[in-house]
């Protein structure tokens, strides 16, 4: 097996734990061990996401029920998610605790909500990027008690003469063991167990004892008066569901290939250790396999680290604040919008004919400060609650400006036959085949700067599909 040299490693693990490094030109290259450390040390406090949401003083009363109001909310509840998405997307592109900001995406995914008041959904974001780095069991009782989450899986519905199962459902299904690991009995008497678990107007958790019952449960094999509390804690004391979480987590950050030997000695130590999410990270991250052929560039980008990655390395910005949304949208996955209650379906999924061109496309668009043509489909609209007011052919234009200056800077000394592979070891996953760095090179203007020459074979490099893999 080939050894990875430093440099490809650094590339690799920065991919995988968070979105690239940007190009400075006093960039470091520190060693595996280091990077590491480094990466679990900038992460370990949560910052919470700050962000203005628009608010108008006036509430739907029974007086401003009219449809001047109910347009004013629409836009509101617009802008404050084109808002809520920018701030995010910059962040997983600036900050310096890129663990954090990777490992809140999966938790995003996982504990998949689509919410329609951007106030709920900010919340519910910092609570996962609270807890994104804690033990499992302290983010699953936080995010069961999150009034979004209650409200979008219709647990405030939930009340002991007339059991709502939803979000009982989807906690065993979707969040801690898996579909085939209980069964529908198990779903009903953990539904009421989570009777009265609700949220005022003002977003904080309520336990309406009224609605409780606090009758006898069976859940799964146990018989108690058990509280939510408790079915929470039963779920993660049985082993499975640190599989299936691992299995999950070994899906993101490492190959949509199980490799069930792997998976099960990882999720055993998880388990061990109590759910510490760092220690699992580590363990991954510092495995021999992890840099082996099987994983490196075995990954297909999903849209957010493909944009996320652009604006991290090349100081991407849009000139239009809808612009990101717009490209989201139209590669598949949009922030604060997933599809379902299950999420991103991820890995090949992300890529079809027509998405694969649009995505060759983007890369040398944004940094050649080019109109970037976006033909959305006739159901898309980066608007989802206002009235329609796309343009009649449903073509967005999308426009940014970018900097090369780092990577220019980085590589002015490298000689020129030397420069595409000291650019695709920069820029890409996977190894460039002789013949494509021939033809990429071979209409370089011999007589052209050298900053030029380093701007152009970056275009083409990000044009080419092997961009595409992390």
């Amino acid at each position: 097996m080939k050894t990875l040299a430093r440099e490809q490693k650094l590339q690799h693990l920065y991919w995988r734990a968070g979105f690239g490094i940007p190009f400075r030109p006093d960039q470091a290259s520190p060693g595996i061990k280091s990077a590491i450390r480094e990466l679990l040390r900038q992460s370990g406090q949560a910052v919470p996401l700050e962000v203005a949401l628009p608010r108008t003083e006036t509430t739907l009363q029974a007086d401003a029920q009219n449809a001047e109001m109910r347009l004013l909310r629409q836009r509101e509840r617009q802008q404050g998610f084109v808002l809520l998405n920018n701030v995010w997307l910059q962040q997983m592109a600036t900050s310096e605790a890129q663990l954090r900001e990777k490992m809140t995406l999966f938790w995003h995914g996982h504990f998949a909500c689509r919410l329609r008041e951007p106030r709920f959904a900010l919340q519910q974001h910092n609570t996962l990027r609270e807890h994104a780095l804690d033990k499992f069991p302290d983010l699953l009782l936080a995010i069961s008690k999150d009034p979004g989450m209650l409200q979008f899986l219709n647990n405030q519905q939930n009340r002991k003469q007339r059991p709502n199962e939803n979000f009982a459902r989807e906690l065993l299904e979707l969040f801690t063991l898996g579909r085939g690991h209980y069964t529908e009995q198990d779903i009903k008497e953990a539904a009421r167990a989570f009777t009265g678990w609700s949220y005022n107007p003002q977003g904080k958790f309520v336990f309406r004892t009224r609605q409780h019952d606090r009758g006898k449960k069976t859940f799964m094999g146990k018989r108690g008066n058990f509280s939510g509390e408790e079915i929470l804690q039963i779920v993660v004391e049985n082993p499975r569901t640190a599989e299936f979480l691992t299995e999950k987590i070994y899906a993101f950050f490492v190959s949509d290939t199980p490799h069930p030997e792997r998976i099960q000695s990882l999720s055993s130590y998880f388990y061990e250790t109590g759910y510490d999410i760092p220690k699992l990270l580590e363990k991954i991250f510092t495995a021999k396999w992890f840099y082996g052929p099987d994983v490196v560039g075995s990954k297909i980008k999903s849209p957010i680290e493909l944009l996320a990655g652009l604006q991290r390395q090349f100081d991407v910005r849009y000139s239009d604040g809808r612009s990101p949304l717009v490209l989201q949208r139209a590669l598949g996955q949009e922030l604060f919008r997933p599809p379902n209650v299950s999420g991103w379906a991820g890995g090949r999924n992300w890529i079809d004919s027509s998405t694969l061109a649009f995505r060759l496309r983007i890369g040398p668009a944004l940094l050649q400060d080019a109109a970037l043509e976006v033909n959305l489909k006739p159901d898309d609209d980066t608007e989802p609650t206002a009235p329609r007011r796309r343009r009649q052919d449903g073509i967005r234009v999308v426009r940014a400006k970018a900097d090369l200056n780092g990577l220019q800077q980085q590589l002015q000394k490298v000689k020129d036959r030397e420069l595409i592979d000291r650019l695709s070891q920069k820029l890409l996953q996977v190894p460039l085949r002789p013949e494509t760095a021939a033809l990429l090179t071979q209409h370089i203007p011999s007589g052209a700067a050298h900053a030029d020459k380093v701007t152009l074979l970056t275009l083409r490099l990000l044009s080419l599909p092997e961009y595409q893999l992390c």
